[in-house]
């Protein structure tokens, strides 16, 4: 929801751990002339007094309560505090998302990701950045390779014996953790362990302000390309199997930013590689059976993409009110009354389609959608060495017959 709001705009002060005496003269001043200064306790609290001036907390829940606070103040001067860069996981980029870009000027401090490199010694371009402030943990199996180094921006103290606990759980127990507390501030700390050892004797107490840096220890990675091994996901058999599930995604062609649909997803491995190609990719996975769908939510955790959704329904209906697909996959129930119609309908210009099919019936659906709407039609026979008593054979899968289809960027 976009709150319209003419000028004067908010301007989004960051400060940093060394609080008021560390903000410039400049923004002092504006600080300080502004009718109403929006910020957290903490930040409102190290103000000096300003005769005349509305000092508000930020709403809870915060992003359900901004867009009326925000109306309440139109044609005020306003001032956002907010903690080091803004624009860091901070609240700039919420303001900015609810008011649009020219609404809010951004005058940041050092961030904590800056002071952090720093005191490790990593440049940009050799680490990654990963927020977990409300945020699930899972995220970070994403990003599990040896030699990586990650920095955390942590939710809270109990972050860090979260993310430990993650780490040893996938092998990964040597991975050594620097805490960096209260960066920039005077009582700057720092202290290091691996994650194996922090689960075994954790330390009394952690700053409630910290970035955790990770440099990671582990067996090799599952990797970013499409096609992960079968036996990386909980299944009971309704798996699309690796060969066919890379060239289904090769077809659907995930991009920064889009978002899927899998529906009849099984264990949800088309959704689940499809989110794990770009951290902004979105998917929403549809399965009839709800012991499968629960299973789709624990596949999803595991290989770093909590934020999956998963529909617990079936197709058409289960379709219905779904933010809508920049690509659909159909691994199942393509010969339900309604299921293609609905996908073709959902499909925006530009938008892919792909749907599998091992039966006479849904490959006879499928000859049929190719001569309406071309695309490509193809037949997929994969063949795995297998023993046969003493020797080894060809074991065959059964054949899946592949229908995509890509809209033109100016059709309807």
């Amino acid at each position: 929801m976009k709150v319209e709001m003419s000028p004067p705009r908010i301007t989004v002060v960051g400060i940093g751990a060394d609080g008021w005496p560390g903000v410039p003269e400049r923004l002092r001043g504006l600080v300080l002339a502004a009718d109403t200064v929006l910020g957290g306790p903490r930040h409102l609290a190290m103000l000096p007094r300003a005769p005349g001036q509305r000092r508000r907390a930020w709403p809870s829940p915060l992003r359900e309560g901004l867009p009326d606070l925000l109306a309440s103040l139109e044609g005020r001067a306003v001032v956002a505090l907010a903690s080091g860069d803004p624009l860091v996981s901070g609240i700039g980029s919420t303001l900015i998302d609810l008011l649009g870009a020219d609404a809010v000027r951004v005058e940041p401090a050092v961030s904590s990701v800056a002071l952090a490199r720093a005191r490790m010694g990593w440049p940009a371009e050799g680490s990654t950045v990963l927020s977990l402030v409300g945020r699930d943990p899972h995220l970070l199996m994403r990003d599990l390779a040896p030699g990586r180094r990650v920095l955390v921006l942590s939710s809270d103290a109990a972050t860090p014996g979260t993310v430990a606990a993650l780490l040893v759980g996938a092998g990964y127990g040597g991975s050594r953790m620097t805490v960096l507390g209260d960066l920039g501030a005077a009582g700057e700390s720092r202290s290091a362990s691996k994650a194996r050892d922090w689960l075994g004797s954790p330390p009394e107490e952690v700053p409630r302000l910290h970035v955790l840096a990770l440099e990671l220890s582990g067996p090799t990675g599952l990797g970013l390309v499409a096609g992960l091994p079968d036996d990386a996901f909980e299944h009971d058999g309704q798996l699309t199997k690796r060969d066919l599930r890379a060239s289904a995604l090769a077809r659907l062609a995930p991009s920064p930013g889009q978002h899927l649909w899998d529906v009849g997803a099984g264990a949800g491995s088309v959704g689940i590689e499809w989110m794990r190609a770009h951290p902004s990719c979105t998917a929403t996975a549809v399965e009839a059976d709800a012991g499968r769908a629960e299973r789709i939510g624990r596949n999803a955790d595991r290989l770093g993409v909590p934020g999956l959704r998963v529909v617990a329904g079936r197709a058409p209906d289960a379709l219905e009110g779904l933010a809508p697909p920049d690509a659909v996959f159909v691994g199942g129930g393509a010969t339900r009354p309604g299921v293609l119609d609905a996908c073709l309908e959902a499909l925006i210009p530009g938008g892919r389609l792909v749907v599998h099919g091992v039966t006479l019936e849904t490959e006879r659906l499928l000859a049929d959608a190719y001569r309406r709407h071309g695309g490509e039609l193809t037949r997929t026979a994969v063949e795995t060495a297998a023993p046969i008593g003493a020797f080894t054979g060809w074991s065959p899968a059964r054949t899946v017959t592949q229908w995509s289809l890509a809209t033109s960027p100016g059709s309807a």
